[in-house]
């Protein structure tokens, strides 16, 4: 590769300068060319990553063409994985550490903690699948089968077809069994979906193998199999309705699994997060009253004195015309662009300009989503015929102008847009192995704090807008800490939203559903504005202090890619880090 400032190198040249840089990556990595994309510690994390997919493909339900198929591990497989992770613990260790400037170490960091997690995290499963083996008297024999199939080995028909007849015997034991249960643990009942699941999965996949194949095979076994399949899936559905994990008794029809306060503050400390649940509660409540007094301020502005709830409804009936939301996020976009461009605040290649696109948000999605999201693209929550009176001026309304002001650039540039463009573009093995919700939401949501901090609205009305999201985002950590500690209810978390922030009360009750049903952990929702302040934190020290200029700071940081904020301030700050280092970095002031 051509190196920096060096546009001119002849073959020979440019072989000697690469053999040099190899030789001497783990001591000048800081300053190559070549290093700006990688660090020392990349061919562990890649080939760490590929040995990991090898032993789960391997290990996994083969599909009859190419792919992977993902399903919940095997005893085998978890031991294969854990002997893999020890195996990459010794590798570690052995490394000089001495010889990493700071972005490595921060990979090598990294790396040491995905691998000691992955070891707690199989050791974790692994006591989980002993402790609901009783469940599963059959799954020996369908992983022994499957272990024959890998390699193509030789079987007996009619053995097999017998081995199948005995195992549905034994689903149906277990199905009258269950006629007594009253209730099972809901994260009991959740591993026994996913490891049945599984074994579906691996069934077919080496049923499909000999089936049509081998004639005696084909004879001989698929009814059994079918058989078998149908009583799997009969006990799965009556294992799912034995949980005791109901929706609460509040009104909300809305179920959830509270994590506690312990589980809570260790998953903190795992995101390096130096404050655990309580301090971000307060942290919460800072930022919503300085949310307030700017709301009062701009309501003054409008006419409505200290009402800014009624200064709030006007805002949300600025809503606009149906059918015009497509229009309206295109000058949105123009809008962010603009400011950015005439601030210099980063740099945008022009192909992610070009290449942001719209998507229709299905009426289904919306019940849980209701407002306009994204990434890649931007997705037009929009009223539908299918939607009631009400549900649609709620979409409307939850929509106008002046709430998408922060919404657009949020999905778009600078927003997720940009961010999955340059990910895959610099240092992409970060965002493959090191992802985080305080990166992903705190990138965005940076710039929501950032470009109201410098003039950005120009309106009342627009910084209505914009704090409209930003007070959400606070209610977010608010009622995701409160659920999980068993304080609150899921409809008192709505209430919260709509008497507290405005949110339509259909719109609430969708935000609260997604985050206490849907696929989201205990701290994605308060990773919005945690990690938001987290950068905000870094942006100061660096640019505040005139060490860089917003668009050599924004430039960096988007291609460092996916990491802790801990870890990037780090890096950008040059600090010597230890191999073992905890996280200690206080970014808020109280």
């Amino acid at each position: 590769m051509i190196m920096k400032n060096q546009k001119n190198i002849n073959l020979k040249t440019f072989i000697g300068i690469g053999i040099i840089a190899m030789t001497s990556a783990t001591t000048n990595a800081q300053e190559s060319g070549l290093y700006d994309h990688t660090t020392p510690i990349e061919p562990y994390i890649t080939q760490y990553r590929n040995d990991l997919q090898a032993i789960n493909y391997f290990y996994g339900p083969m599909p009859k063409g190419w792919g992977f198929q993902y399903a919940a591990a095997s005893p085998e497989q978890m031991d294969r994985l854990l002997l893999l992770d020890q195996e990459y613990e010794k590798k570690m260790k052995q490394f000089d550490y001495k010889k990493l400037n700071t972005n490595g170490q921060v990979d090598y960091i990294l790396l040491n903690r995905k691998i000691k997690k992955n070891i707690e995290d199989i050791k974790s499963n692994q006591s989980a699948y002993n402790r609901v083996k009783n469940y599963l008297p059959f799954a020996d024999s369908i992983l022994e089968f499957e272990k024959k199939r890998r390699r193509g080995g030789a079987v007996d028909a009619k053995e097999v077809a017998t081995t199948f007849e005995k195992a549905s015997a034994q689903v149906d034991q277990e199905i009258k069994k269950l006629e007594g249960v009253k209730s099972i643990p809901s994260a009991d009942v959740e591993y026994l979906e996913n490891i049945i699941a599984s074994l579906k999965l691996r069934l077919e996949s080496s049923f499909d193998f000999y089936n049509g194949y081998e004639p005696m095979f084909t004879w001989w076994v698929p009814k059994s199999h079918d058989r078998l399949q149908e009583k799997l899936k009969e006990y799965k559905e009556l294992i799912a309705a034995k949980t005791d994990l109901k929706p609460f008794d509040d009104g909300s029809n809305i179920a959830g699994k509270r994590v506690g306060k312990e589980v809570l503050n260790k998953m903190l400390k795992d995101e390096m997060i130096s404050y655990n649940a309580d301090e971000l509660l307060k942290i919460a409540d800072k930022e919503w009253q300085w949310c307030v007094s700017e709301l009062l301020k701009a309501s003054k502005e409008m006419g409505f004195g200290e009402d800014w709830k009624k200064a709030q409804e006007k805002v949300k009936n600025s809503y606009v015309p149906e059918g015009k939301q497509p229009e309206l996020i295109n000058e949105l976009y123009d809008k962010a662009m603009n400011f950015i461009n005439e601030k210099q605040l980063i740099d945008i290649p022009p192909l992610a300009d070009e290449t942001w696109g719209m998507i229709m948000m299905t009426p289904e999605r919306q019940l849980v989503n209701p407002f306009f999201t994204g990434g890649r693209e931007i997705s037009i929550s929009y009223p539908t015929n299918t939607m009631t009176y009400d549900q649609k001026m709620m979409s409307m309304r939850g929509n106008n102008p002046h709430f998408s002001l922060g919404t657009v650039q949020h999905e778009l540039i600078p927003g997720h847009h940009l961010q999955y463009f340059m990910n895959r573009r610099h240092k992409p093995y970060r965002e493959q192995n090191f992802n985080t919700p305080f990166w992903t939401e705190g990138w965005t949501l940076y710039w929501e704090l950032l470009l109201y901090r410098m003039g950005f609205p120009k309106t009342p009305e627009e910084r209505i807008g914009m704090l409209f999201w930003r007070m959400h985002r606070c209610a977010r950590i608010t009622f995701s800490i409160k659920f999980h500690i068993g304080e609150w209810t899921p409809q008192q978390c709505i209430d919260y939203l709509v008497d507290q922030v405005g949110h339509e009360p259909a719109n609430a009750h969708g935000e609260v559903k997604r985050s206490f049903e849907g696929s989201y952990d205990p701290l994605y929702q308060l990773a919005y504005m945690i990690g938001g302040l987290q950068l905000l934190s870094i942006s100061d020290e660096m640019v505040g202090s005139g060490k860089m200029t917003y668009k050599e700071f924004h430039d960096r940081v988007i291609k460092e890619n996916y990491m802790p904020m801990e870890m990037l301030r780090a890096i950008l700050t040059n600090q010597n880090l230890n191999p073992d280092h905890q996280s200690s970095w206080k970014f808020y002031k109280f």
